[in-house]
């Protein structure tokens, strides 16, 4: 008897390591998948959303001292006026974080400026590839017009 006895017992030892082991196992996966499921949420909160030109409007004064206003549709497409005098119109893409235009009135091609998000009634000082400088305020979205 006792010696059935301490082979249950042994039994009972045996299946309830086991079930410690796996418990065991089990936390330690939980708590790493937690652990990963944070580090992944933290990095894509550090990550902004890239800045996006489409559907943006722009006041500026430009190098020759005219007011102008610039509007980039949703398409991309751009138009520029001067008061009522149409000044430009293109194409606009942002290309690794910069805002690139291309006229469709000139041989110039693809002009690209420094950019970084702007809220509306912000300004920000840009540059461009070829070293001019211009301070841009951001205003409330107006569709381009030819």
């Amino acid at each position: 008897m006792r010696v059935a006895l301490l082979a249950m017992t042994a039994l009972a030892i045996a299946g309830c390591s086991k079930t410690s082991t796996s418990t065991t196992n089990t936390t330690k996966d939980v708590a790493v998948e937690n652990v990963t499921t944070a580090n992944n949420m933290a990095a894509n909160m550090a990550t902004p959303a890239a800045f996006e030109i489409k559907g943006t409007s722009w006041e500026f004064t430009d190098a020759k001292g005219i007011a102008m206003q610039e509007s980039i549709g949703p398409d991309g497409a751009y138009v520029a006026h001067s008061g009522s005098k149409h000044i430009d119109h293109g194409t606009a893409v942002m290309k690794d974080g910069k805002i690139c235009f291309t006229s469709a009135m000139d041989k110039k091609g693809e002009t690209c400026w420094t950019s970084s998000p702007v809220e509306i009634g912000k300004s920000m000082d840009t540059t461009s590839d070829k070293g001019e400088k211009l301070s841009v305020t951001r205003v409330a979205y107006v569709a381009p017009k030819m």
